[in-house]
């Protein structure tokens, strides 16, 4: 089995889809190796395009600060994406992208193992929910409810929540947000992590 490092080599040099050819960095991911959580966005935007790291932009600081909030350290997470790549002008991946790059998240999640999966925005979740063989109800449907699911590796939470950046367009849903993290923090502090 190849180590976070070198699934990160292999993504920044990937040629699997079109995104390549207009990447500035490919975005991996990053956080504690050893997490119990693990927090899965849609795809990188501008600054991480630019910076090669996840959620550093506009949407990332309001993550991080909800995050240490809710008693959760960003440092003691893993923080990645569906897809690896920017999407040109911050467009929704396409499905022959997230096609793409899942061998490399589904191989973050089984080196990491987390105890709970965090699913930002409707792209993550349906990903998650349809990989797990659940059906997705849609994203206002499932947030804040934590699944039990079992997987080849034993079982986890996966919790779908909104993607930061929607609640910086929609400023009614930041609330919301801030106490499906609050949630997650209690739910890893309940499970000892």
């Amino acid at each position: 089995m190849l180590t976070l490092d070198e699934i990160a080599s292999e993504i920044r040099v990937c040629t699997k889809c079109p995104l390549h050819t207009t990447r500035r960095n490919a975005v991996p991911g990053e956080g504690n190796p050893h997490a119990r959580i693990m927090f899965v966005g849609e795809a990188p935007g501008e600054n991480e395009d630019e910076q090669g790291r996840p959620f550093v932009g506009a949407a990332g600081k309001l993550l991080t600060q909800m995050l240490e909030k809710a008693g959760v350290h960003r440092e003691d997470v893993f923080i990645t994406n569906i897809v690896k790549c920017r999407p040109p002008g911050n467009r929704d991946p396409e499905p022959s992208e997230k096609e793409a790059c899942s061998s490399y998240l589904d191989a973050q999640i089984e080196i990491i193992r987390p105890t709970i999966i965090v699913c930002l925005g409707r792209h993550s979740a349906e990903y998650m929910f349809t990989k797990y063989g659940m059906e997705f109800p849609g994203i206002t449907k499932a947030r804040g409810q934590a699944y039990k699911v079992d997987s080849l590796f034993g079982h986890f939470i996966l919790f779908p929540t909104y993607h930061p950046a929607a609640t910086i367009y929609n400023q009614q849903l930041r609330p919301t947000l801030e106490q499906d993290l609050k949630r997650v923090g209690e739910i890893a502090r309940d499970i000892h992590i």
